[in-house]
């Protein structure tokens, strides 16, 4: 998505120089979101985006995988390109549990396409990761008649990404489902059969499945002058403009300086991938512009469509607006009065309006905005 949206972008912008969009993967430049949810589902086999590039002018050098870069050459397994400009937008990788060869991992449409294969009524799956694109598989899986484990060495589903008091109300959705959530073990072993778990239970599974986060794609980048943070993301300005002179970043791979976080971000979701891609092509064509948005994501799990915008801390006040036993409600953070995150359930208006609100750091009255029947743009001091 974010190289796809730089090249869109460098000609939308008025740029009339060659562009080319190198990738690893041999497939044209695709949607990742419905992998988990439409391919996985059978609904679909592919989901490239519905873009003329050969009209656009821009060259697709597919298959084609980066290994180094020096400045004005970017290095490939199929020979040297030279470049005015280069956007790394490499995104991320699935990481692998140790020890698991052959487990299932789902980032690309080829891995989803397997996937795909082994997802039959009454097969057990066991699924590694509670997180969003565990929460995804696990309920796509079990929609396609699977027996479904999932294992989550945290407290509970999504750890680090939300509270323990929200990531086990989500558990009772696994539950609901049919699905044996088991929290607070990790993996010890992966056996002929099934898993091993670290409290020394056995998980039986005829196929299993990775869903323990992504890196960023930067191995290529070593000795090249682009710094990279310690987690592997390239280190960008507020313009997205790396260390190494005429090189930019943008997706999943990038670090950048957020002025309302005040911290640097690393987002890997698809939004950001959109905005961040068309934000290197304005500042390659000399914007100035500081990109900064309001982090958002959704995912689709159970039934449900869960959306999160901003950014929390630990330290903001957590106010509820409705109840947990509510067929829809949202969960509000609050620094100093003023709105820095909103996760919805179920209540899309919420998500738009406190995007917003967010954006303008605006301060709401507590009481106000804990009513669910009260607009949130209508709760402001």
């Amino acid at each position: 998505m974010a190289g796809a949206q730089c090249a869109l972008a460098l000609r939308q912008g008025g740029f009339g120089g060659r562009v080319a969009l190198v990738g690893d993967e041999p497939h044209r430049p695709y949607d990742r979101p419905p992998l988990s949810k439409d391919v996985l589902l059978g609904k679909t086999d592919g989901t490239a985006f519905d873009i003329d590039w050969e009209d656009l002018g821009v060259e697709l050098l597919l298959g084609r995988r980066a290994t180094g870069l020096e400045p004005g050459v970017l290095h490939t397994d199929a020979g040297p390109l030279d470049h005015d400009a280069l956007v790394v937008a490499t995104g991320a990788e699935a990481v692998e549990l140790p020890g698991a060869a052959g487990a299932r991992l789902l980032r690309t449409v080829d891995d989803a396409l397997a996937l795909r294969a082994d997802l039959t009524p009454g097969t057990r799956i066991a699924l590694v990761g509670a997180g969003w694109i565990g929460a995804e598989t696990a309920t796509v899986a079990r929609q396609l008649g699977c027996r479904v484990t999932v294992v989550e060495a945290g407290p509970a589903p999504l750890p680090g990404a939300l509270p323990a008091e929200l990531g086990t109300l989500m558990a009772r959705w696994y539950a609901d489902a049919g699905i044996d959530l088991r929290c607070g073990t990790g993996v010890a072993a992966a056996e002929p059969g099934g898993l091993l778990l670290a409290d020394g239970s056995h998980v039986p599974a005829d196929h299993v499945v990775v869903g323990i986060g992504a890196r960023p794609a930067t191995g290529w980048l070593a000795g090249s002058g682009v710094a990279l943070d310690t987690h592997g993301a390239v280190l960008a300005d507020e313009r997205l403009r790396t260390t190494a002179p005429g090189v930019w970043a943008a997706g999943d791979c990038v670090s950048y300086p957020s002025a309302r976080s005040g911290t640097r971000l690393t987002v890997q979701h698809w939004d950001h991938a959109l905005h961040s891609g068309a934000a290197a092509a304005a500042s390659l064509l000399g914007s100035d512009a500081a990109y900064d948005p309001v982090p958002y994501f959704w995912s689709e799990q159970f039934g449900r469509m869960v959306q999160y915008a901003g950014r929390h801390g630990d330290a903001d006040e957590l106010l509820w607006r409705g109840t947990p036993d509510d067929p829809t409600w949202s969960v509000l953070w609050l620094r100093d009065g003023a709105l820095t995150a909103l996760l919805a359930v179920d209540r899309p208006r919420d998500l738009n309006q406190a995007k917003r609100l967010i954006d303008k750091g605006t301060v709401l009255d507590p009481a106000r905005a804990a009513d669910p029947e009260v607009q949130l743009k209508s709760a402001t001091v």
